[in-house]
Order: C-alpha cells, then structure tokens, then sequence
C-alpha cells in the first residue's frame, strides 16, 4: 500500500527486502481526499515544511486525484517490473482496508507492506495505514518510510 509514487530508492529497498527470491507485489493506492487534508497539513508542519502545509488546498482531491493516483500507480508499478519483480497495481477509491484484505486472501499473500511518508498524528493514535491494517489482514504489516518526498516523481505526492 503506497501513498505516492516509488522513487528508485524505495523500489531496491522493498525488492531487496528478501534476498534473492522472487517476489511479486500487488500495489495498492488510495487517491488523495479532503478529509486528510487538515492532518496533512499538522504532519508538514511538524515537520518544518511550512510552504507544503499552505500548499496542501492546492493538492487535488476527489475526481481530480484520480488522474495523478493512476500515474503514480503506473510509475511504481512499472519500477517494480524494471527491477526485475513481478508486480501489478490498482487505485483504491473506496474501503482501502477492505480492498487490502480482499488482495492479501486472493493473492495468499505473506506480508504487508505500507509505505508511506510520516504521518505524526494519525501514528500517534494509531490511525495510521499500517496500525489499522494490522487488525484487518491477518498477515504481518510491515511499515516503511518513503524516499519519495527526496527524489523528483512524475506528480506531486500523487
């Protein structure tokens, strides 16, 4: 589960996660929406990035974030597959968590893998990606942080 596109960093990390054996990877991502806004907006001023946290009504959301989440999606995907993973994606619109589940019981999948910028107030109730999918997948969620805010992506934390 991914919130912005793989920068190339991210993806020689999560391939190299098991060695030399195969993997295959279903990326799941979730377009941007209003209601994350406000948190978004407290985790880039937590993090001393002022300029992003005015920036955040800018982002674009709803129908809008379609279009970037799709390019992102395609990116990361196609990352993984130049890497030498076997992987394929999809948006998530609605029920991340449930769309989550569906995959890890359709793909017998044997871990979880949540990527993702920090995120201080929903880590600090545990409404995080991960904490949340840890009660939902039935596999081990492992939580990684991106690379992705230091390296150019072909959108804007898509």
């Amino acid at each position: 589960m991914i919130e912005m596109p793989l920068s190339p960093v991210d993806v020689e990390f999560v391939t190299g996660l098991h060695g030399d054996d195969p993997v295959s990877f279903v990326v799941l991502m979730q377009p941007r929406g209003s209601k994350d806004r406000l948190l978004r907006a407290i985790d880039d001023i937590a993090l001393g990035e002022l300029e992003q946290a005015v920036q955040e009504r800018e982002e674009p959301e709803g129908k809008e974030a379609l279009e970037p989440a799709e390019r992102a999606l395609a990116h990361s995907v196609a990352a993984l597959r130049a890497a030498g993973a076997e992987a394929r994606g999809q948006v998530v619109q609605r029920h991340p968590l449930d769309a989550l589940r569906g995959v890890v019981e359709e793909a017998h999948a044997d871990e979880v893998i949540v990527l993702t910028a920090p995120h201080f107030v929903e880590e600090f109730f545990h409404r995080d990606w991960a904490s949340r999918a840890r009660h939902k997948v039935g596999v081990p969620v492992l939580k990684l942080f991106s690379h992705a805010a230091d390296e150019e992506q072909p959108t804007k934390r898509g």
